[in-house]
C-alpha cells in the first residue's frame, strides 16, 4: 500500500542524497518551491563525476569515473541549465567541448550563485534510507567519512531525492576463462592515464563511446590495441580509426581467456595480450536505500517508477533523479527536479498508483521494441520525450536549434570519433 503523506504541509524537510548535477539542480528547485533541505555528500566537495579522483590505492572506493584527458561528448549547450549559461569564462577552458575539470567549475559557480554550497554535508555519507512505519516520513542515517569510530547520525525526513548517480559501480561480462587469466584486467572506472600501459599488448571490451575512446588514446604508448565489440562487422565509429593506426585492431567480443595470457574472439582470431580494459558500463546500486522490497534494483533496471521518477507505491516521498542512462541533458534534470518540488509542495498532482504503474507498462513494452533503433533515432525520439516530460510542470521545450545541434553532434561523433570535439 502507498506511504501516509502529509499532502497538507506544503513545505517538507527533504534529504538529496548526492551533490553532483543531479543533487545540485534538485537542492536548488526544492528551496525555489520553499523546501528545507539538507543534501548528504560522502566526498570533500561537490561535482559528482565530475569531481576528479585520483585512482592510487583506493581502487574500490572512488566514485568518479573520469579520466585525466576526458573532454565532454557534448557541447555546452546540452550541459547547461535554463537559467545559467555554460559560457567560457576568462583564463579557463572555453572550447566548446572542454575537459572534464570545466564542467565541474561550472558545476562549482551554479552552487555559489544559488547559496547551494551551505546546504550541503560533505564527507556525509548516506548509510541507509528506509522508511518510518507508516508514518510516510524517511529514516536517514548518515557516517563521517572521515571518522573511523563508525557514528551515526540518525535523522527524520519527509522525503527523499535520490541523485546519487549511476557510473560508479563497474559491469563486468562473464567470458569464459575469466577468473583463470592471470595477467591484468581493470575496468575502465579506474583508468586515469596510459602510461601503465606502455609497450604493452592492450585489449579493450566496449563499442560505445569510452572504449573506442580509451583505445585511441592508448594507441599512443601501447605497442597493439585490440578493440572488441559484440557487432557481428566493425562499428562505423571505429572504421576510419582503425584504416589510420597499424597497431589498431577490431575484433567480435570474446569467446575464450586462457591461462598464457591468450584472448581468442568470436571471429576466430586470437592475441596474447599484458592487459585487458573493460568498458562495458555500469549498474544500478543504491546500498543504502531500504525499501523492503518494494523497488528492486538489478544491474541494468531500477523500479517500477513512474516517468522514471517516482516509485507508485512510495510516491511522492521518495524520488529519483537522473536515473536514465542512454543521455540525460543537465535540462532534463532540471525538469525533473521543478517537477519533484511542485509535487511535494502540492502545486502538482500525481496519479493513482494504479494508474502510475498502468502508465510504466505501456513504457516498458514501448522501450523492448525501441531496443532495435540506431542511437540516432533513439536520441530524437529521447528529446521529444524530454518536451514532454517537461509539459509535467511547465518546463521549457528545447528549442529546435539546440535539439538540431545536439543531434548533428550525435551524428559527429560517429563518423569522426577522434575529431568530431574539434571540427
Amino acid at each position: 500500500m502507498p506511504m501516509a503523506f502529509d499532502t497538507m504541509q506544503s513545505s517538507k524537510h527533504v534529504c538529496v542524497v548526492g551533490a553532483g548535477a543531479s543533487g545540485l539542480v534538485s537542492a536548488r528547485e526544492l528551496l525555489r518551491e520553499g523546501h528545507s533541505v539538507v543534501v548528504l555528500e560522502q566526498n570533500h566537495d561537490l561535482g559528482g563525476q565530475w569531481l576528479y579522483q585520483d585512482v592510487g590505492a583506493a581502487k574500490a572506493t572512488v566514485h568518479s569515473s573520469v579520466y585525466a584527458s576526458l573532454r565532454l561528448n557534448g557541447p555546452r549547450i546540452s550541459m547547461d541549465f535554463t537559467d545559467f549559461m555554460f559560457t567560457p569564462v576568462e583564463g579557463r577552458d572555453a572550447r566548446n567541448f572542454p575537459g572534464h575539470r570545466e564542467l565541474f567549475l561550472y558545476l562549482k559557480d551554479f552552487a555559489r550563485c544559488f547559496e547551494l554550497t551551505e546546504l550541503i554535508r560533505f564527507n556525509s555519507e548516506a548509510v541507509h534510507v528506509g522508511t518510518a512505519a507508516a508514518t510516510g516520513k524517511w529514516i536517514v542515517r548518515s557516517r563521517d567519512r572521515r571518522t573511523d569510530d563508525g557514528e551515526l547520525v540518525e535523522e527524520i525526513f519527509d522525503a527523499v531525492v535520490v541523485a546519487t548517480g549511476h557510473f560508479s559501480l563497474p559491469k563486468l561480462p562473464k567470458i569464459k576463462g575469466m577468473e583463470e587469466w592471470k595477467r591484468k584486467q581493470l575496468h575502465c572506472h579506474v583508468y586515469r592515464i596510459p602510461d601503465p600501459f606502455q609497450d604493452e599488448v592492450v585489449v579493450v571490451v566496449g563499442g560505445s563511446i569510452s572504449g573506442p575512446e580509451i583505445a585511441l588514446e592508448l594507441v599512443h604508448v601501447a605497442k597493439e590495441v585490440h578493440i572488441s565489440t559484440k557487432h557481428d562487422e566493425i562499428p562505423e565509429k571505429l572504421v576510419k580509426p582503425v584504416s589510420k593506426y597499424a597497431h589498431l585492431h577490431w575484433h567480435q567480443e570474446i569467446e575464450l581467456l586462457c591461462e598464457d595470457g591468450t584472448v581468442v574472439f568470436a571471429d576466430g582470431s586470437s592475441v596474447v595480450a599484458d592487459s585487458i580494459l573493460y568498458c562495458t558500463g555500469y549498474s544500478y546500486s543504491f546500498p543504502f536505500l531500504d525499501t523492503e522490497g518494494i523497488i528492486p534494483v538489478n544491474e541494468n533496471r531500477i523500479g517500477p517508477l513512474y516517468e522514471q521518477t517516482f516509485p507508485p507505491s512510495l510516491a511522492p516521498s521518495l524520488s529519483f533523479v537522473g536515473i536514465p542512462n542512454k543521455f540525460a541533458l543537465f535540462r532534463f534534470l532540471e525538469s525533473q527536479a521543478r517537477w519533484i518540488a511542485q509535487v511535494l509542495s502540492g502545486k502538482r498532482k500525481l496519479p493513482s498508483a494504479d494508474e502510475m504503474m498502468k502508465a510504466i507498462e505501456e513504457i516498458q513494452h514501448l522501450q523492448e521494441i525501441e531496443e532495435a533503433k540506431d542511437i540516432i533515432q533513439v536520441a530524437a525520439e529521447t528529446l521529444e520525450y524530454y518536451d514532454r516530460y517537461g509539459d509535467l510542470c511547465d518546463f521549457p521545450h528545447l528549442e529546435d536549434w539546440r535539439k538540431e545541434i545536439i543531434l548533428n553532434n550525435f551524428e559527429n561523433c560517429i563518423n569522426n570519433i577522434e575529431t568530431f570535439r574539434d571540427e
